[in-house]
């Protein structure tokens, strides 16, 4: 795609080999998945400190391409860090701040509403059964995002039918200012 580090932020219990995010790593020598100490334990602090080393080991600002609970790493992380990035691709934000949210990810509660300090794009499905389209639709208004809303895709992972996910890969080319390559 380009020579633009992509950092790839799964959510909890990691993206596994079918996921849109393990295809755009296995495409994409650019991409790289920040590896979480604990995927199944998740704690915001610690998943900072690992998001802010990897961002900071870039010799050029990346763009972050994250899934689920990795938006609401990156809404955290932006809320607190200064090192540059070219923006975020933000598929499927999690409502860390459901009543029904597993007690496992509660450290990510409550999530960041304000401005990202850099582009980003929200992509969201109206039938996603972790995070209504009124949450999604504010997650993106309060980011200042663009929002991109899908039909009829789930979460937008590989249950949901999102393997290579082209669509996704434009706006992730988008993002870093560079044509998509299919």
């Amino acid at each position: 795609m380009s020579a633009t580090p992509v950092l790839v932020l799964p959510g909890y219990a990691d993206s596994g080999p079918d996921h849109w995010q393990s295809h755009w790593e296995r495409a994409d020598p650019a991409c790289r998945r920040v590896v979480q100490d604990d995927w199944l334990l998740p704690r915001l602090d610690a998943w900072l400190a690992t998001l802010d080393r990897h961002v900071r080991a870039c010799a050029t600002p990346p763009v972050l391409a994250a899934h689920s609970l990795g938006c609401a790493l990156v809404a955290h992380w932006a809320a607190r860090a200064s090192a540059p990035v070219r923006g975020a691709l933000l598929v499927a934000p999690a409502d860390v701040d459901s009543p029904s949210t597993p007690e496992e990810v509660r450290s990510f509660s409550p999530i960041p509403l304000v401005r990202l300090p850099f582009p980003s794009i929200v992509v969201t499905s109206l039938d996603d059964p972790l995070v209504a389209p009124a949450r999604a639709t504010a997650f993106a208004r309060a980011w200042e995002s663009r929002l991109v809303t899908l039909p009829h895709a789930g979460h937008i992972n590989a249950e949901a039918g999102f393997g290579p996910w082209p669509e996704g890969r434009a706006l992730l080319a988008e993002l870093a200012g560079t044509p998509s390559a299919e």
